[in-house]
């Protein structure tokens, strides 16, 4: 991805070096569920305030950032800006305004209005106060323990995390959990649709903005198909539990973003009234 040299985004928070609390208990469900939140979040409140608890209080130590932190703070700040840059036109073509959202970085732990958070968490969104939440030490996890590397497979963690944001803007997230328990099924196709958006965001980045370069798709298709919730059950303990995804299989996630990549509009991405995902 082309991104040295260009323009950053002020809607960036650093937080770094300031403890949020931390996690007790179980998480949601044991190893398995914990594993698939850990990779993208994915901003469902409900999951952050189930398995999240605050404790302790925030430390105020200075943080010093090494070289290779400082260049993936520049090169998330560029990234969000072109998210900026693609959804305010977009809502713009629809009639809307698009309301930018805030990116906090954080070490270990962060307090969110959706609970405190662990690192183990990794990044998400939370839409009680519209903010995305990353620890950059997700990017080494990313590249090393789920074998999805690339700056593009970075790109697409955080533009998931946007796409969650914008599913809040247009009210199909409260739409989606309204009048009726949250359930599994929900939370997959909420998922997906961020997955989608995400696509459109790579679609506009490459033809309206001209900033992908040669495997970047590649990149974001093996890190959406790194996260699905078979590979990392079958990782985790050699088999799958279906009825207990909450974010999509791997073939599910690849799909839908690309299928957003290839539409590149908002509303190819209704996976909500589709007969299957």
């Amino acid at each position: 991805m082309q991104w040295k040299g260009r323009r950053g985004s002020s809607n960036v928070e650093d937080r770094r070096g300031k403890g949020g609390g931390a996690m007790i208990g179980g998480g949601i469900g044991g190893i398995i569920i914990l594993l698939v939140v850990t990779l993208l979040g994915g901003g469902n409140a409900g999951d952050l305030l189930s398995s999240l608890t605050s404790v302790g209080s925030e430390t105020s130590a200075p943080y010093q950032e090494t070289q290779e932190e400082k260049e993936l703070t520049q090169f998330v700040s560029v990234v969000l800006a072109d998210t900026e840059d693609v959804w305010t036109e977009l809502f713009r073509e629809e009639g809307l305004v698009y309301e930018k959202p805030t990116l906090v970085l954080y070490t270990d732990s962060v307090q969110s209005a959706c609970g405190t958070a662990g690192k183990a968490v990794g990044p998400f969104y939370c839409p009680g106060d519209k903010k995305l939440y990353i620890d950059l030490s997700f990017y080494d996890e990313l590249r090393q323990k789920f074998q999805a590397p690339g700056d593009f497979a970075m790109a697409y963690v955080i533009a998931h995390e946007v796409g969650h944001h914008v599913q809040t803007l247009l009210g199909t997230t409260e739409k989606q959990m309204s009048g009726s328990k949250r359930s599994n099924e929900q939370s997959v196709r909420l998922e997906l649709q961020a997955d989608y958006l995400a696509g459109v965001w790579a679609n506009h980045a490459r033809d309206d903005l001209g900033v992908l370069e040669q495997g970047d798709l590649e990149e974001a298709l093996n890190a959406a198909t790194a996260v699905g919730d078979d590979t990392l059950q079958k990782k985790a303990q050699g088999y799958v539990v279906p009825e207990s995804f909450t974010h999509g299989t791997s073939e599910q996630r690849k799909r839908w973003f690309y299928k957003g990549f290839e539409n590149g509009t908002i509303e190819g991405g209704d996976t909500f009234n589709a007969k299957t995902l």
